[in-house]
């Protein structure tokens, strides 16, 4: 669905992640999201009493689930799934939207999280939720490609890590490589 036909309270959510993609928490203005979202500014009070941290939770909220659904895209177009396979096209995903932006957005999550998570519980909470429904797909794929449960869930946590790095050094180095080195380094650990 496009920005403009959705309505102002998308918007606003979706604005924010885009905002905290770019400049985490703390550069995130209420102002400048409303304005973005072609929202007028009293609708910020009226979507969103809670605040900053509620509109920052529904966006991180937002952020995990439409990381779930690429993850559900992936595996749906596989033709042989494997784990490797899986990250590849989760890592390359990452590498066509930083190259397309100029590196200038990497994931709202873990822009929260490093501008918040020792200060803001309400924030944390609603990272560790966006991770753990972007993590949920992965494991769900893995062990219906054989994977036990147990093991499932320590490489989807393993490949969000390296995903999650792998993103930093990418926007800092502005160079996909990173993304693409774990990518390979990690594929045969993911399909032993």
């Amino acid at each position: 669905m496009s920005a403009s036909t959705r309505g102002h309270r998308e918007r606003i959510v979706y604005e924010t992640a885009q905002h905290l993609r770019r400049a985490g928490v703390g550069g995130t203005g209420l102002r400048q999201v409303a304005a973005d979202a072609g929202a007028p500014r009293g609708s910020l009070q009226h979507y969103f009493p809670g605040g900053k941290d509620q509109l920052v939770g529904e966006a991180l909220g937002w952020a995990g689930t439409w990381a779930a659904a690429r993850v559900e895209e992936h595996v749906a177009r596989m033709r042989r799934p494997t784990p490797a396979r899986l990250f590849a096209a989760i890592a390359e995903d990452w590498a066509a939207d930083l190259e397309s932006r100029d590196y200038e957005r990497g994931c709202p999550v873990a822009a929260a999280v490093v501008d918040c998570a020792d200060t803001n519980a309400t924030v944390r909470e609603a990272a560790v939720s966006a991770l753990q429904t972007w993590q949920r797909p992965i494991t769900a794929a893995l062990v219906a490609m054989g994977r036990g449960p147990r093991r499932a869930q320590a490489l989807s946590t393993l490949m969000l890590c390296a995903l999650e790095g792998a993103i930093v050094l990418a926007r800092a180095q502005h160079d996909t490589a990173p993304l693409r080195l774990v990518s390979r380094e990690l594929a045969p650990v993911l399909d032993a």
